[in-house]
């Protein structure tokens, strides 16, 4: 893939594209954002705050955890939990929402992470909401 020419070596075409795709193999294997952790409470009001601990392979602001999401069983999705930044010196995090809507008689949700890059497919966690 290297030839010689009066003494210096250049890289040819195939090895310039071979060393591009072995440089990004990094980032591309860094995988998906994970839910490790959730738990619900329920306020005063019927709504609930939701905390969620999120492990996740981020490298700045290319490749983070960029929010996390409450669904109903179905996939609807109840509420977005946006983060603003990356959390690439705090693994794993965790972030609380409030004020979330639950329709009566759902007794789980489900809860699931998405990364600026890799988008969503990592660990989803169902809670039980103690409700019938």
């Amino acid at each position: 893939m290297a030839r010689q020419d009066g003494g210096m070596k250049h890289l040819t075409r195939p090895a310039l594209t071979l060393a591009a795709v072995l440089a990004a193999i990094p980032v591309a294997l860094a995988g998906k954002a994970d839910v490790i952790d959730a738990k619900a409470s329920k306020a005063a009001d019927g709504t609930y705050s939701i905390s969620v601990t999120v492990a996740s392979d981020d490298t700045g602001w290319d490749k983070y955890a960029d929010r996390w999401e409450v669904l109903t069983p179905d996939g609807t999705v109840l509420a977005t939990r946006i983060l603003a930044h990356p959390h690439e010196t705090e693994q794993p995090f965790t972030r609380e929402q409030s004020g979330i809507k639950i329709p009566p008689g759902l007794s789980k949700v489900i809860i699931r992470a998405h990364d600026k890059l890799e988008g969503f497919g990592g660990k989803e966690l169902t809670i039980d909401l103690g409700q019938p």
